[in-house]
């Protein structure tokens, strides 16, 4: 993630992390990969690798020794070195890519591009470093519609908390979450061959109680909104996403979509 509005709330421990967002990553890699296509032996770069997702995704077919990944936040990469001994993880902003100019074959971002400072410079950075001829690709979720667990949230949120959780929707707050603003900003900044489209993932929970646990920790804006309330609207904030939700009992499933664009260098 990089270091933006809401960017920071991604710093908390990295095991709430991954029963948050995380456990989205591995079904979202799968789609966004089989979308743009990589190819084996290719020199791939993760922008905003988090704990390391997609990188571990690229790696099983490009190998290691292929993938770079960078991330501001250190817990971030500590993770993901640990889990990719052999890749090239740094600390680092998408803005300031340490790179040299076309240094790889594929440049990737998964749910960091509404995170970036500077979203123009960010994806032109991961355009600069990409080979003529690459490609670049990144997704973000459908804050407004259809990612369930965050809209469903919010649409509780705000009934509990109306005008707080007017200033935090991720639904209002979050750009490049449509097709059009995402493949837009894929045309503004020189890329061509632009598409896109959607990408669909399903995650299964245990119960309620594995949906809600990371929420009061303040993992992402989610979660810092959760954390910000009272102990007694928590408890109304609970409830009320759990009757958006249809007050599940027991296993259970959410979709959430996500767009992708893609271009080339």
């Amino acid at each position: 993630m990089t270091q933006a509005k809401g960017a920071a709330t991604f710093r908390s421990a990295t095991d709430m992390y991954g029963r948050f967002v995380g456990r989205y990553a591995p079904g979202l890699a799968a789609g966004l990969i089989e979308a743009v296509g990589v190819a084996q032996r290719d020199r791939v770069l993760d922008v905003g690798c988090g704990p390391g997702g997609l990188a571990m995704a690229l790696a099983r077919i490009v190998g290691e020794e292929n993938v770079a990944a960078v991330d501001p936040s250190q817990p971030f990469v500590s993770v993901c070195r640990a889990r990719l001994p052999n890749a090239d993880v740094r600390v680092a902003e998408a803005e300031e890519l340490p790179f040299p100019d076309g240094f790889f074959d594929d440049a990737f971002a998964q749910l960091v591009v509404n995170f970036m400072t500077d979203a123009e410079r960010g994806v032109g950075e991961m355009k600069r470093v990409v080979k003529p001829g690459g490609k670049v690709a990144a997704c973000t979720w459908d804050y407004r519609d259809k990612m369930t667990m965050l809209r469903t949230f919010f649409d509780a949120a705000h009934e509990v908390a109306p005008e707080e959780a007017e200033r935090a929707d991720e639904g209002k707050t979050m750009g490049y979450s449509t097709h059009e603003e995402l493949t837009g900003l894929w045309r503004t900044v020189g890329l061509e061959e632009v598409r896109g489209g959607e990408l669909w993932v399903t995650v299964a929970y245990e119960d309620f109680d594995d949906l809600w646990a990371p929420l009061p920790s303040g993992i992402g804006p989610a979660g810092a909104f959760c954390a910000s309330l009272e102990p007694e609207q928590q408890k109304e904030l609970r409830a009320a996403w759990a009757r958006h939700l249809g007050n599940p009992e027991g296993p259970f499933e959410l979709t959430a979509r996500a767009w992708y664009a893609a271009g080339v260098s």
